[in-house]
């Protein structure tokens, strides 16, 4: 199980283990140019290919991109359709791609309200790729921080029903290993393309001590050198953890 960083002090690097990503702007970058926003759904895949290239290149190991939120199912039933066939052409396209890169693909969130066709490809993605191990890249699709939070909580008290009785034994590691994506580290780096400086209930457990990085460039433009960019301001980053700056530089000279 992955290390708590409220707990322990976790090893870090120039080069995040774990990125995630809110993949923002689509619809504003199609506004701009006059095309439906579907049409920036669609070239957004395009960037989700490029980051998912460079994250290999670079010796990224997790790589987390939020798809589709609980709250997306408000937008304009279109767009929502569209994205829900975008969804299935991805995995229909994609999954031999992400094999031949050595990339294990796992989707996270409340796959059930989603259409049979789509979870059984879903089903079909994470098992055909498994066995990969050069890069894991999760999609966080009709998924919620807070959705997370209370599904661990409901499957740490099926687990240990004992524990209802005995709250004070509840503790973080307890829960941790409950959420859906406790097989993997919590996130060194953040981003959010777009403009917006928030994030939307996506992983609000695990971005605890994360770097939040937010670029106004709209997710279809954000190639391979945006993303180098945030990596850049992240070799930047002073990464504490609750400690002080002499502290990191005693603990670098020795």
């Amino acid at each position: 199980m992955a290390i708590s960083s409220t707990l322990d002090i976790p090893v870090t690097s120039t080069v995040p283990q774990h990125v995630a990503i809110i993949m923002d702007g689509n619809g504003r970058w199609a506004a701009k140019r006059l095309l439906p926003r579907t049409a920036g759904h669609a070239r957004g895949v395009q960037s989700v290919r490029s980051a998912v290239e460079t994250c290999g290149k670079l010796g990224v190991r997790y790589l987390t991109l939020f798809a589709f939120s609980s709250e997306n199912w408000r937008r304009p039933a279109d767009e929502v359709s569209l994205l829900m066939r975008l969804f299935v052409q991805v995995l229909e396209k994609e999954v031999l791609r992400l094999q031949e890169k050595g990339v294990r693909l796992r989707v996270v969130g409340d796959l059930s309200a989603f259409e049979p066709r789509l979870q059984e490809l879903i089903e079909q993605a994470q098992s055909k790729t498994a066995h990969n191990d050069q890069l894991h890249l999760t999609i966080a699709a009709n998924y919620g921080g807070r959705w997370d939070i209370l599904q661990a909580m409901r499957r740490m008290l099926q687990a240990s029903p004992e524990l209802a009785q005995n709250t004070e034994q509840i503790n973080e590691p307890a829960l941790t290993e409950h959420l859906s994506m406790a097989w993997a580290p919590e996130p060194d780096l953040f981003i959010r393309t777009g403009g917006e400086q928030r994030i939307s209930n996506f992983l609000i457990w695990q971005l605890a001590y994360t770097e939040l990085f937010f670029t106004d460039c709209y997710w279809p433009d954000f190639n391979s050198d945006e993303l180098k960019k945030a990596f850049e301001w992240y070799r930047n980053r002073e990464r504490r953890f609750g400690r002080t700056s002499a502290q990191l530089q005693a603990a670098a000279s020795n």
